[in-house]
């Protein structure tokens, strides 16, 4: 297949990309600016030179692709749009990536047994309406002849395939430490979230681009684990004291709003069926606190 990718450059579509080229696809991968071109073409996929913003270049290249896996932002709405004019009535695939701080509760890192479900999903905070907005203009996009889906990211952890080594939330954690010299979590770190292995990730997509059925939402994890476990791992595996509780406005300070109370400090706890009855997904990885303990910093 020939797969138009956006985010070619970053963490998640850098993986997917490779992945798919590894798998037997030609990829065509946006990219922000010339200076990534190079690093992409290295990796076997062709480089496209453009923004979020070049509605006519997505709407062209989704027409000319066999599939397109958008997975540059899940907050741009202008992006989603052209991409679904490209592929209107095509009967392709489109996979939008989201995040699961689409349910996240903000809790300055306090615990929550509070689990959610594909089909089940709360009325969305005020500061995640937008994304939850996306997310449904995707699926609705399955009535437009488009086998459109929503793969819905918990955290992810492991090292890139593709250009960039890291992913979002754990390297800020490990960032900190490095720079402070103790490892530190939002509050009392108790808050819990479901994540998943970057690779396990890039097989979903293979398996979702083959056999998708139009206007799916899946949450992607295979295991959970609260911030307070995986940071006390972290300490350990960088040969820190003990990971200390750290005030949310201090975490701001840090962080920032967004990244401390959702990224780091929230709880997103979810069950993702349908990667596992649909499509037969098989995740190899389930251990966040292992990769930590064992490769995080290899």
């Amino acid at each position: 297949m020939n797969i138009f990718v956006t985010g070619a450059s970053g963490f998640i579509g850098g993986s997917i990309a490779t992945g798919l080229v590894r798998a037997g696809h030609r990829v065509t991968g946006l990219v922000r600016n010339s200076a990534h071109a190079a690093e992409l073409q290295a990796l076997g996929i062709t480089p496209v030179v453009g923004t979020l913003e070049d509605s006519a270049l997505l709407q062209e290249q989704a027409r000319q692709a066999d599939a397109v896996i958008n997975a540059a932002s899940s907050d741009h709405r202008g992006a989603v749009l052209a991409l679904v004019e490209g592929l209107r009535g095509s009967g392709k695939v489109l996979l939008h990536t989201s995040g699961s701080s689409i349910v996240g509760d903000a809790s300055g890192g306090r615990a929550s047994d509070i689990i959610y479900h594909e089909g089940q999903l709360p009325e969305p905070t005020a500061d995640k309406a937008a994304r939850v907005a996306i997310d449904n203009l995707v699926l609705a996009a399955a009535s437009q002849g488009i086998r459109s889906a929503v793969l819905c990211n918990t955290l992810i952890y492991g090292h890139s395939l593709g250009v960039h080594r890291d992913s979002v939330q754990l390297p800020r954690l490990y960032k900190q430490a490095q720079k402070s010299g103790v490892v530190r979590h939002v509050g009392p770190g108790e808050n819990i979230w479901s994540n998943v292995h970057i690779e396990d990730v890039v097989q979903l997509y293979l398996l979702a681009l083959e056999k998708t059925p139009a206007g799916t939402f899946y949450f992607v994890e295979s295991g959970e684990a609260s911030f307070r476990d995986m940071t006390a791992a972290m300490a350990s595996a960088m040969g820190l004291g003990a990971a200390q509780d750290w005030p949310l406005a201090e975490a701001e300070q840090e962080w920032g709003y967004e990244m401390a109370n959702y990224g780091l400090g929230s709880n997103s706890r979810v069950r993702g069926e349908h990667a596992r009855t649909l499509l037969g997904w098989q995740p190899a990885r389930s251990s966040v606190i292992e990769w930590i303990s064992r490769e995080m910093l290899s």
